[in-house]
């Protein structure tokens, strides 16, 4: 089970992902929460295995993350 993390907003906006290691399969999501257009949700799958491994939260969208959990932080991408 992943800790819950709180965001800035409700939303998922996913504003970017990406498949860094070439297998078909996104293992990167950047993601606004609160519709200003900036990402302040990070997740990573870091086995490859398709499920959120680490998450990370920027909440005052500083380029610092306050928060890193394992797991999806609550916040699952949709396929």
């Amino acid at each position: 089970m992943s800790d819950s993390v709180e965001t800035r907003g409700d939303d998922r906006i996913e504003l970017a992902t990406g498949d860094t290691n070439k297998d078909g399969k996104p293992d990167l999501w950047i993601v606004d929460t609160d519709g200003d257009g900036k990402a302040d949700l990070f997740q990573f799958d870091t086995d490859g295995d398709g499920k959120v491994d680490v998450t990370m939260v920027d909440i005052d969208e500083d380029g610092t993350p306050e928060t890193v959990v394992d797991g999806d932080g609550g916040h699952a991408p949709t396929f």
